[in-house]
């Protein structure tokens, strides 16, 4: 016979593990998509969010270096075995002259640049804390590259530069649904309506006596 308090423990562990396995494929920058960035083309939020903290210089450049820093060492490692220097890591994503480039492409691609923010954040955010923001800014990016692959907006004429969604984007998305914690009882409670108790009539005596 199933354990109905174990069953229940189990399953409230899985937004967790959720934001866990999403922190993990930002973080560590596996390939989510292709789209046109300032420093050429990117494939992971945190290549779009850094190609535009370093343009407009919200951030000290070591925070956005520490950010792409691991994602840098395990590419480095699974594609040539080697470890990525700290110095050369803008020149490893092509984020050296990235000042100078148009803002015209990022302007372009609002949808994905904002979603990008949202899930570098919520990644981070969500080791500590499980919310919607994953969710959020993956739906963000999804329609950003949705409105470019298939409505054409921004319109682009070269295919080397057209826009593609890896398999690993489902992977992400479900990770970002999973991670948002549900409270079935406290919704249930927002939604009974209580209804007073009826309280049986009680019989006047002088009716009686009538």
């Amino acid at each position: 016979m199933a354990n109905p308090p174990a069953a229940k423990g189990k399953w409230s562990n899985l937004p967790k593990y959720a934001s866990l396995l999403y922190f993990v494929l930002i973080i560590f920058q596996v390939p989510l998509f292709r789209v046109q960035c300032r420093s050429g083309m990117c494939t992971t939020p945190i290549h779009v969010t850094a190609s535009q903290l370093i343009s407009s210089e919200i951030f000290p450049l070591p925070v956005v270096k520490a950010l792409l820093y691991p994602g840098a060492i395990v590419n480095g490692l699974t594609i040539d075995l080697t470890f990525p220097s700290w110095n050369n890591l803008l020149s490893i994503y092509n984020l050296t002259d990235v000042k100078e480039a148009s803002a015209e492409v990022d302007l372009q691609r609002l949808e994905v640049l904002a979603g990008s923010y949202f899930c570098v954040a919520g990644s981070l955010v969500g080791l500590l804390k499980q919310g919607r923001m994953n969710m959020f800014g993956t739906l963000l990016v999804i329609w950003g590259l949705l409105k470019e692959g298939i409505l054409g907006k921004p319109p682009n004429t070269d295919p080397k530069k057209a826009v593609f969604v890896y398999p690993t984007m489902m992977i992400a998305l479900l990770c970002a649904f999973l991670s948002v914690k549900y409270n079935l009882k406290k919704a249930a409670a927002r939604t009974t309506v209580t209804q007073p108790a009826a309280k049986p009539l009680k019989s006047s005596s002088k009716a009686k006596l009538k």
